[in-house]
């Protein structure tokens, strides 16, 4: 099954769209994006070269790859983008996205 980058566009921006009233996030933050692995065999260190060639950190966590980016913009559209590119990357090494939060700046 393909996966749906709509869908995941859509989660990211209505994030943005569901934050309460008054509540307001930093201009810029270092952002974590969440990546899971399906299968067993899933290449960890091809996964997180390429993830470093487009200038993310790694980390690994149990069955989690954290791929940190920035500091950079705190919008809907900047996260998307890196958020995309991620999980581009993260699909063709058997991982999938696991939705992202702010890390430490």
């Amino acid at each position: 099954m393909a996966h749906d980058f709509a869908a995941q566009r859509r989660e990211t921006f209505d994030t943005f769209a569901s934050l309460p009233k008054g509540q307001t996030l930093p201009e810029s933050a270092v952002v974590d994006f969440l990546f899971f692995l399906e299968e067993t065999d899933a290449n960890w260190k091809g996964f997180e070269k390429a993830l470093q060639g487009r200038g993310f950190t790694t980390k690994r966590d149990a069955d989690y790859l954290i791929a940190s980016y920035g500091p950079m913009p705190v919008t809907a559209e900047a996260i998307w983008e890196q958020e995309k590119a991620a999980t581009e990357l993260a699909l063709a090494y058997d991982f999938y996205p696991d939705g992202w939060d702010l890390g430490e700046d």
